[in-house]
């Protein structure tokens, strides 16, 4: 039987040298890998990065640019109709203008007519009548089909304007709801809605009062609470659209 040859000492030596290279490659591949970490990690905070904007936060921020944009546009607005009004002599044509003018709701109305209210219940309501359930978090809030409601109510009464908060409705303004705000011509609004209008109150009244979506509301308002008032005006002023024409969205009117 043979016995294996002992290893000599050069190959021993030359064995231990490769094993720390190797070991010095593997820390100072951990140690690049580390370094790479680090820096991605320093340049975005992926939980906390106060850069991206909340949904509320980026409506409020719109809306404020849009009450600056209006109020330009208004201002604009009536030096045109002050160069219009030195260029027009014709009686003619300062009837139509004012006719045209006026069916544009870019003039303010005046006139008796209505005005509704509408707002959210107290946050810890419950049911006041017997055998109803306790209600949710959406039977408690103003949603954009009641506002929608009491707008093509008042519409349909024959109403000359239509006023939302304080703004004055033309043919391509929609009310819009994000959440528990109104999103109106680029503005936002929190409850109680004021909604106004000039017309004949009987007929305004008799409208609002057979519109079906506005009596499913007031059972609501009975049994949970939910703000509703109506007033009758002989002296109500809307004032005159002075938002962008441009169609954005259609609804909300009939």
């Amino acid at each position: 039987m043979s016995i294996p040859p002992r290893p000599t000492r050069t190959r021993r030596s030359g064995i231990r040298i490769v094993g720390r290279a190797l070991t010095c490659a593997v820390f100072a591949l951990a140690g690049l890998l580390f370094y790479i970490s680090a820096q991605t990690a320093r340049g975005t905070d992926l939980r906390t990065d106060n850069s991206l904007l909340s949904l509320g936060d980026v409506i409020r921020q719109r809306s404020s640019q849009n009450q600056q944009a209006q109020a330009q546009l208004a201002d604009l607005q009536a030096q045109a109709q002050e160069l219009a009004g030195q260029q027009s002599h014709n009686p003619d044509d300062t009837a139509r203008m004012d006719a045209l003018r006026a069916g544009t709701a870019l003039e303010p109305l005046q006139g008796g007519g209505l005005t509704v209210t509408l707002n959210d219940a107290p946050p810890n309501a419950t049911a006041r009548i017997p055998g109803f359930p306790e209600p949710g978090v959406n039977d408690l809030v103003i949603h954009q089909q009641d506002i929608q409601a009491v707008v093509n109510a008042l519409w349909r009464g024959g109403a000359e304007g239509v006023q939302v908060m304080d703004q004055r409705l033309i043919s391509t303004s929609a009310v819009r709801c994000v959440g528990n705000t109104l999103l109106l011509q680029g503005r936002v609004y929190s409850p109680p809605y004021v909604v106004r209008a000039v017309g004949r109150t009987d007929a305004l009244r008799e409208a609002v009062n057979t519109d079906p979506t506005i009596r499913n509301y007031l059972q609501y308002v009975q049994v949970y609470g939910l703000g509703w008032k109506v007033q009758e005006s002989t002296d109500l002023t809307l004032p005159g659209y002075s938002g962008t024409t441009d169609l954005r969205s259609a609804g909300g009117q009939q």
